[in-house]
């Protein structure tokens, strides 16, 4: 036990965590991009979503939200969440997803120096590809994102097996895109970013 609390002591911590709001954060299933007008019916906090949040703010390590919701939207998608986690500006000129450079002006507007050990998380695939596009570790989440796209009472509604079946779906999905990890939720968040840690450790690179 003391050698393996040594040696996560002696893991780099993220250097800044980037999240999607939709499908992430907050409106599990993604679903105000199929009903613009009821955002505030879908600004629910997602499994685990406050907790990593306040995981990531113990550490210091900083985090912002990025979305491509008109700014209307995203903020009443955004009422539900801590007040000192900041939306990312907004992407200049005509660079959209999967363009890197959001994510590259959301690092900037948190003052972060360097790429090394940032992440993005997010169940939206064309802003993962803008993370990786943008050199950032990547976490992709199978079950609130955009992939099964399903409200939470339809997602639990659905048997046993048919969610194993939606999720290992979109985990493939997820992976084919070239994410470093997937998980099923923000309730898992705090393992995934120790292995990621683990990896660095390791020498390994986005």
């Amino acid at each position: 036990m003391p050698q393996a609390q040594a040696l996560h002591d002696t893991m780099p911590a993220p250097t800044a965590v980037l999240f999607g709001l939709s499908g992430c954060l907050v409106d599990f299933g993604a679903r105000t991009r199929h009903n613009s007008h009821e955002s505030a019916e879908h600004a629910h906090l997602t499994p685990g979503a406050l907790e990593a949040l306040h995981q990531l703010r113990h550490q210091d390590i900083p985090c912002a939200w990025l979305d491509e919701l008109p700014h209307a939207q995203s903020q009443a998608l955004a009422a539900s969440l801590p007040g000192w986690i900041t939306a990312a500006p907004t992407s200049l000129g005509t660079e959209h997803w999967p363009s890197p450079h959001a994510c590259w002006q959301a690092l900037m507007a948190l003052k972060v120096n360097r790429l090394d050990g940032c992440v993005l998380v997010s169940g939206e695939p064309r802003l993962l590809q803008s993370g990786l596009n943008a050199g950032l570790w990547t976490i992709g989440l199978a079950s609130c994102g955009s992939l099964c796209g399903l409200p939470p009472a339809e997602w639990l509604a659905l048997s046993q097996q048919e969610r194993e079946h939606k999720r290992g779906k979109a985990t493939l999905q997820l992976f084919s895109l070239g994410v470093h990890s997937v998980i099923d939720h923000l309730g898992e968040l705090t393992t995934c970013l120790a292995d990621i840690d683990l990896r660095r450790r390791k020498g390994e690179k986005p």
